[in-house]
């Protein structure tokens, strides 16, 4: 009988298909920071608190203001406002699949990717980004441009993602027709991926892509400077590569890119 000179580590960082240093690395991000993120969620559940800020979220929670506010800018949440477009609740959901994220923490690359898309007014039309988001890392691993929001669109940024790396145990998405269209869920299903949706009527809950967004809008600028589809496009793609390489993370204090190579050194 051989006997494997792996280390216990070794061979369960092959069964669960992730590099070593995870099981070294201490997250950037504090567990109790993850834990009142999620009772933040839970209270915006409730009916009748969904537009509570950070000022009656800590009343609720019998918190100091500053944290609940400081924890609900790491994490993009921000309470439901019926300002301008409305969220559309979704009808007819065929499949109510649990939210992971209210109890999974991120603990290595590729353990949850997140994902959403935003709309881009250009010369009289709509251009729609659909992106792909590594929670751990923050980096967009995942990206599309269509001038349709139909399941192309989310399966193409999808797709993206999985051709430079390899597939998420949890991906975590919001209840848009796009996303539970038979297409969609066939491609997770046969990729083998763990199904995760913010709750119905709750946006907050995937608060990551909603503050990528807002940050993005202010990087790409006013659209209507660019003289072509094509022109507009290609700085997309820019300030997404900017984004992941060069731009400094408010809660990992580098780039998503430095982040990484740091967590794979350690």
């Amino acid at each position: 009988m051989i006997q494997s000179s792996c280390t216990p580590k070794t061979l369960r960082a092959r069964e669960l298909d992730v590099y070593r240093g995870v099981f070294y690395y201490k997250p950037k991000k504090p567990d109790k920071d993850w834990q009142l993120k999620c009772r933040i969620e839970e209270v915006l559940r409730i009916p009748g608190c969904h537009s509570y800020g950070s000022r009656r979220l800590a009343i609720h929670l019998k918190l100091n203001r500053k944290r609940v506010k400081r924890v609900m800018n790491i994490f993009g949440i921000k309470a439901y406002r019926r300002r301008g477009k409305k969220f559309k609740k979704t009808k007819n959901i065929k499949v109510i699949y649990p939210n992971y994220l209210m109890t999974t923490y991120p603990m290595y690359e590729n353990h949850i990717w997140v994902t959403d898309f935003t709309y881009i007014p250009f010369q009289g039309y709509t251009v729609y980004l659909a992106t792909v988001i590594d929670l751990f890392t923050r980096k967009v691993v995942g990206m599309s441009v269509y001038t349709t929001h139909a399941t192309q669109l989310v399966l193409s940024a999808f797709m993206n993602a999985l051709l430079n790396n390899p597939r998420p145990m949890i991906f975590h998405s919001d209840n848009g027709s796009e996303y539970n269209s038979d297409v969609f869920i066939q491609a997770l299903q046969t990729v083998g991926v763990l199904i995760s949706r913010s709750a119905p009527g709750c946006p907050w809950e995937n608060g990551y892509q909603e503050s990528f967004y807002s940050q993005f809008k202010v990087d790409l600028g006013d659209p209507s400077r660019f003289k072509s589809l094509g022109e507009l496009v290609l700085a997309i793609y820019q300030t997404v590569w900017t984004y992941n390489n060069t731009r400094i993370h408010s809660a990992l204090k580098m780039s998503p890119v430095q982040f990484a190579r740091k967590a794979l050194k350690a």
